[in-house]
C-alpha cells in the first residue's frame, strides 16, 4: 500500500490508494482531527475529539487493520491559563490533540504532542505516557498567549531538527515559533520580522502574540523554514532566527503550507480570503507554488473548480510526499484532490467525504 492517503475527517479515518479508492475506513460516525505516521517504525497515530467524552488517541502496528487507545496528556492539578490579558485564568484542560511529531533515532520511543490549551507533551513509550515540557509551560510570557482558531492558545506544529533530536521548534496560536536546543529544558522565541495586523500598532511587533498557522521545514536543508501566517507567508533561511515576509497572489493568508523534502526553496500554500469569510478568492480554488523562496508564485488551478467553490483547507489537510512529487489535499467541503506532478494537475478523487481535518501520505 505505499503511497496510501490518510484522510481524518469529523466522521472517521479513511485511508485511501493514490487514485482515490478507498481501501478501509476506522472510526466511523467520530471526528478524527488528526493522524500522524512515525517514520521509524511505521506506526500511525490517530487523535479523536469526542467532546463530551473527550479527547482519544490510537495507535496502530499494523497499518490501520486494528487499533490500541493509549492515554492522552493530561495537565498536572492546579494548572491554569491566561485569557491572555495576563490577569484572568481558567484551569488547563486538555480540549485537543493539535500536532504529533516523533524523535530522532537516538530517542526510540519519543513522540511530541502539542496541544489545545497551548501544552506541549512529550512520552518516551509509543504514547502509553505522557510528561508536560515544563520549560515551556512555566515560560513567564506565556501568559500573552491566546486563542487564535480555538478559544485557547493551541500548539498546531512541531518540528524536530533531523540533524539533533534535542532541537525542537514548535509553533503556537497565537504564541509565536519557539526553539529549544536542550530536549525542552529552556525555550526562546524566534519571531524576528513577524507582524500582527490583528494588534495595536505598539505590539505588531511583540514575538509572543504571533499567529504562526502552520511552520514546515525542508528534511533536506532544515535551517529553511515556512510559516503560513494569519497575516502573509514567511520564510527562514537562518532556523528561524529571522523571518522574511512574500507576498502571493491571489492572497497570501491561508492555514496550511508544505515544503518539497529536497528542494527548500519550493513551497505550496492554499490560499483563502481572511477572517471572516474564509473563502476561496472569488470563488476560484487555487494553489499557490514558489520555486524561488518566495520570490515569484505561479498559481496552480487546473483540475480545481475555478467558480463557486467554498472549499477551505486547513493546516494539517495539505501534505507532500517523500518524492515532492505528489501532493493531496482535502477542504472543507469533503472533497479530496491529488497531484503526481507537483501540482501543475489536479484530480479530484473524492467528492463526498465528511469535512476534512487533515491528510497525510502513508
Amino acid at each position: 500500500m505505499a503511497g496510501s492517503l490518510l484522510v481524518s475527517t469529523r466522521k472517521g479515518l479513511f485511508v485511501m490508494t493514490p487514485d482515490g479508492r478507498i481501501e478501509r475506513a476506522a472510526f466511523l460516525g467520530e471526528p478524527v482531527n488528526l493522524t500522524g505516521i512515525d517514520p521509524r517504525d511505521g506506526a500511525w497515530y490517530a487523535a479523536l475529539d469526542l467532546g463530551h467524552f473527550g479527547t482519544k488517541l490510537h495507535r496502530s502496528d499494523d497499518r490501520g487493520e486494528s487499533w490500541a487507545e493509549l492515554a492522552v496528556p493530561a495537565y498536572p492539578e492546579g494548572a491554569t491559563i491566561s485569557a491572555g490579558d495576563g490577569k484572568a485564568t481558567q484551569p488547563a484542560t486538555l480540549r485537543g490533540i493539535w500536532s504529533l511529531a516523533y524523535g530522532g533515532a537516538d530517542q526510540p520511543g519519543r513522540v511530541w504532542a502539542g496541544t489545545v490549551p497551548g501544552g506541549l507533551f512529550r512520552s518516551d513509550d509509543r504514547g502509553e505516557s505522557w510528561q508536560l515540557v515544563e520549560g515551556l509551560w512555566d515560560e513567564p510570557s506565556r501568559a500573552n498567549w491566546f486563542g487564535g482558531g480555538t478559544d485557547a492558545p493551541s500548539i498546531h506544529s512541531i518540528v524536530v531538527d533531523p540533524r539533533d533530536s534535542k532541537r525542537v521548534f514548535v509553533a503556537v496560536s497565537c504564541g509565536g515559533v519557539w526553539e529549544t536546543v536542550d530536549d525542552g529544558a529552556t525555550w526562546t522565541v524566534r519571531c524576528s520580522g513577524m507582524s500582527a495586523a490583528y494588534m495595536p500598532p505598539e505590539r505588531r511587533d511583540d514575538p509572543t502574540i504571533q499567529d504562526p498557522h502552520h511552520l514546515v521545514s525542508c528534511p533536506a536543508a532544515p535551517d529553511v523554514m515556512w510559516v503560513q501566517h494569519h497575516n502573509g507567508i514567511f520564510v527562514s533561511t537562518d532556523a528561524a532566527r529571522s523571518w522574511r515576509e512574500v507576498k502571493a497572489e491571489p492572497s497570501s493568508f491561508g492555514f496550511g503550507v508544505v515544503v518539497h523534502p529536497r528542494d527548500p526553496m519550493r513551497a505550496w500554500f492554499v490560499p483563502a480570503i481572511k477572517d471572516e469569510r474564509r473563502i476561496p478568492v472569488d470563488g476560484a480554488l487555487v494553489v499557490t507554488h514558489t520555486r524561488d523562496g518566495g520570490e515569484s508564485f505561479e498559481i496552480q488551478r487546473e483540475g480545481l473548480p475555478q467558480t463557486h467553490a467554498y472549499d477551505l483547507v486547513y493546516r494539517h489537510a495539505l501534505a507532500i510526499d517523500e518524492s515532492g512529487d505528489r501532493l493531496a489535499f482535502g477542504s472543507t467541503t469533503g472533497n479530496v484532490w491529488v497531484t503526481a506532478d507537483g501540482g501543475a494537475r489536479w484530480q479530484a478523487v473524492s467528492h463526498h467525504l465528511p469535512p476534512v481535518y487533515a491528510v497525510t501520505y502513508a
